[in-house]
């Protein structure tokens, strides 16, 4: 009896002790939380994208408490949410036009010349690391890696071409990530509908006709016409999506291009084709004649 009543007594004893430690560690070693994360994290989505450049919301949740980043970050909750947060925040915040993906690459696969017969897995990363997939070593591989990893299905193929359903669109970036070949890329919406490059291929006009029906030759006829937003980089034609004012007519300009690889993506508007068919004709450049310059590693051919 004696002996269970000193064991008792000793476990209590230590048990004072560790209780005792663990009080004044806590005091001391406890990291201060701002009280104002928890209320910021009631007001996120809580879909941790990570589409606001953070690992998820509670992140996302702590930086604005800390002050290290700003409120327009969530593109799964918009406006609505950075709303909310700036009104909690005590903050007022500048108008900012939405980033959503655009697609650089116009060609379906009926578009695609020099197709291989790829047996591979049969995903973009598994292909954009095997030779002989197809003749261009640019764009889209057409496996849909975008569309999987996509959580609010606003993407789907067509003939080997991913589209985006901006009605469904958050802008969380996860098919950017996901794209091996980096031809889909956030730009901002400022109006529903924007133009794109619907090509990434650097390779001088004569090569990429010998691999796309719908690639662009660097003719440079869309630069001349739009100089102040449109400009000529490696055979390629470039928008400076930052220079945009939303005001823009895109109509003319892409009407003209010989190869159509400037297309309007966003929300379908009617009478768009009529719009096209009544601009009048320009004069188009013959296609640059440089000498190739490959873009791809040779130790890891793209192709």
């Amino acid at each position: 009896m004696l002996t269970m009543l000193l064991s008792g007594g000793l476990m209590l004893v230590i048990a004072t002790v560790v209780c005792a430690v663990l009080v004044v560690a806590h005091a001391h070693l406890a990291v201060p939380v701002d009280p104002r994360q928890a209320a910021i994290g009631d007001l996120l989505p809580q879909a941790n994208c990570g589409g606001c450049g953070f690992p998820g919301c509670a992140e996302y949740a702590r930086a604005l408490a800390d002050g290290r980043t700003t409120a327009d970050r969530c593109t799964v909750g918009g406006p609505p949410v950075t709303a909310a947060l700036a009104k909690y925040l005590g903050i007022s915040l500048t108008p900012n036009a939405p980033y959503r993906p655009v697609i650089h690459c116009s060609a379906k696969r009926s578009d695609r010349l020099g197709q291989g017969d790829y047996r591979g897995i049969p995903t973009c990363t598994a292909a954009n690391v095997t030779g002989g997939v197809q003749g261009c070593a640019y764009g889209c591989l057409g496996f849909g890696d975008c569309v999987t990893v996509c959580d609010f299905d606003a993407i789907h193929m067509d003939d080997g071409l991913p589209v985006v359903d901006y009605a469904k669109c958050a802008g969380c970036g996860a098919c950017v990530r996901a794209c091996p070949r980096h031809i889909i890329e956030q730009v901002p919406f400022r109006t529903d509908r924007v133009m794109v490059v619907g090509c990434c291929n650097h390779d001088p006009g004569k090569v990429v006709l010998e691999v796309c029906r719908v690639g662009c030759i660097g003719c440079s006829a869309c630069a001349r016409m739009m100089p102040e937003l449109l400009h000529m980089h490696d055979n390629l034609v470039v928008l400076d999506y930052d220079q945009l004012t939303g005001h823009e007519d895109f109509v003319p300009v892409q009407a003209k291009c010989p190869m159509k690889s400037l297309v309007i993506m966003g929300k379908p508007q009617p009478h768009h084709e009529q719009e096209l068919a009544h601009v009048a004709a320009v004069d188009v450049a013959h296609p640059a004649r440089h000498s190739a310059e490959t873009r791809f590693d040779t130790q890891n051919w793209r192709g």
